[in-house]
C-alpha cells in the first residue's frame, strides 16, 4: 500500500507520532473501512488475519483521525472529468418497488454520479442535476440524454447555458459503466 508515501502534496501529511501501530497499519485498515463500507469489527478481523491484533475501537478512533484526511487527499487525486456527460436512467426493483437509478458518465468512461430515487420526473432530474454539480463542482458543454422529457425541463432551468443533445444514450453508458454488454 503506498497511502501515506503516495501523498505528495503542499498540505501536511497526517502525524502519526504516538501510536503504537506503523503509519502503513493505520492507513490500510482505515482505507478497508471506508473503501468496502465495513464495519470496526470486520477490519479488526481482517487484520486479525494477517497477524495484526488490534481493537474495533482502534480502527474506529483512526478512522475519525485520519478518514477525512485520505478522502481529501484521493479526492483531489480523482481523474479530471471530461466535458460532455451521458446522462440516462434504468429501472430497479427494490423490495418489490420500482426505482429509477440516475447515472452520468463523461465521454472517457469516469462515472461522475448516480442516485436511486422513487420518481421519474422533472423533480427528479433536476435533484439528479443538482447533485451531480455539486459533485463535480462545473458545469459540462454538453450533456447527452435519451428521450425523457424531463432531462430537458430540468436542464432549461439548472443548465440553461448547456447544449443538449438527446438520442440512445444507455447503450454507451451501459458499456463505459460496465464494461460490457
Amino acid at each position: 500500500m503506498c497511502e501515506n508515501s503516495c501523498m505528495k502534496t503542499n498540505t501536511p501529511a497526517p502525524s502519526y507520532k504516538g501510536f503504537r501501530f506503523p503509519p502503513e497499519i493505520i492507513s490500510h485498515a482505515v482505507w478497508l473501512y471506508f473503501r468496502f463500507s465495513l464495519s470496526f469489527r470486520d477490519v479488526e478481523e481482517l487484520l486479525e488475519q494477517r497477524g495484526i491484533v488490534v481493537s474495533y475501537e482502534t480502527v474506529r478512533q483512526w478512522c475519525l483521525k485520519f478518514g477525512q484526511i485520505y478522502a481529501n487527499e484521493l479526492r483531489r487525486r480523482r481523474p479530471k472529468t471530461g466535458d460532455t456527460w451521458y446522462l440516462d436512467e434504468v429501472y430497479l426493483k427494490i423490495n418489490g418497488k420500482t426505482h429509477y437509478l440516475w447515472r452520468a458518465v463523461d465521454q472517457d468512461g469516469n462515472v461522475l454520479d448516480i442516485l436511486v430515487q422513487s420518481q421519474r420526473n422533472k423533480q427528479a432530474a433536476k435533484k439528479f442535476f443538482r447533485k451531480l454539480l455539486k459533485g463535480v463542482q462545473y458545469v459540462p458543454r454538453v450533456i447527452i440524454t435519451d428521450t425523457l422529457k424531463s432531462y430537458g425541463a430540468a436542464k432549461r432551468e439548472i443548465l440553461p447555458g448547456v447544449e443538449h443533445r438527446q438520442g440512445i444514450v444507455n447503450l454507451f453508458i451501459q458499456t463505459k459503466y460496465t464494461g460490457e454488454l
